[in-house]
């Protein structure tokens, strides 16, 4: 049957105006998203406290049943001993740094995990969870309302004994992450320090391999953890030290965002 040219743009009129109520919203430009995955130092572990439930109304949280809400610590649901990471502190510092924008936190991070379980597929017996497929469908969720705008990572603990291979294995993460996101985003990574319950020597080893990628990956930067103290147990960074990473993780990304 054939349709005279003002029936067939009358019916795709009807078509176009059945369908926009389903219609799926832009993704908001001014909706910063910022990936944070890892290991338990970025998940955090240090003590909830006041400073902890202070809430930005400019601050999200991406929470585990994928729903934004002021981010508050914890912002991490890995484990129940989830506590103070460098998350919500870095947030606060970049919202700081740019009037207008809303801050997306996006907490993927998985305590105890090796660097070779952030592959796809990979499945990490303890906590009964796929950390990198997990993480990727979360981020995809975001980005339905908002923009990835970087990634922040913390781990290397759990590698310590192999820190020769952790180099080629970070720089893989870090191309497959972006590959994966859709997007070229800054990326910044932590030392992990060198408390008693390390080896110093593999401390000293992971993180010379992560200032290794700086000038070789693009958009790459790295942060100190020097003088950073811990918890009582010495593996977990204490809330104030965990703070304090954060605003470094903060001043490092601003840059590499410029």
């Amino acid at each position: 049957m054939k349709f005279s040219p003002m029936l067939r743009g009358f019916f795709s009129w009807l078509v176009l105006c059945l369908a926009a109520p389903f219609a799926q919203a832009a993704p908001d430009p001014s909706f910063h998203l910022y990936l944070l995955v890892g290991q338990s130092n970025m998940a955090g572990r240090g003590a909830v406290d006041e400073e902890s439930k202070r809430a930005d109304p400019r601050i999200l949280m991406l929470t585990k049943a994928l729903e934004w809400q002021p981010a508050t610590d914890p912002l991490h649901f890995d484990k129940p001993v989830a506590g103070v990471g460098p998350g919500l502190a870095f947030a606060k510092a970049m919202a700081a740094k740019a009037e207008g924008v809303r801050i997306g936190l996006i907490p993927c991070a998985v305590g105890g995990t090796s660097i070779k379980l952030w592959v796809p597929g990979a499945f990490d017996t303890v906590t009964r969870t796929h950390p990198y497929s997990d993480m990727l469908d979360r981020v995809r969720a975001a980005q339905k309302e908002g923009v990835l705008t970087g990634i922040l990572w913390h781990q290397g603990e759990a590698d310590q004994g192999a820190a020769d291979a952790y180099a080629g294995l970070l720089g893989d993460l870090i191309r497959r992450l972006r590959a994966d996101c859709g997007e070229d985003v800054p990326f910044v990574a932590g030392e992990i320090s060198s408390f008693k319950s390390n080896s110093t020597e593999g401390a000293r080893g992971i993180n010379a391999a992560i200032r290794s990628l700086e000038g070789k990956v693009g958009r790459f930067g790295w942060v100190s953890s020097e003088g950073l103290s811990h918890k009582g147990d010495e593996v977990h960074y204490d809330a104030a030290s965990a703070r304090v990473l954060g605003a470094r993780y903060a001043e490092r990304m601003a840059e590499l965002c410029k």
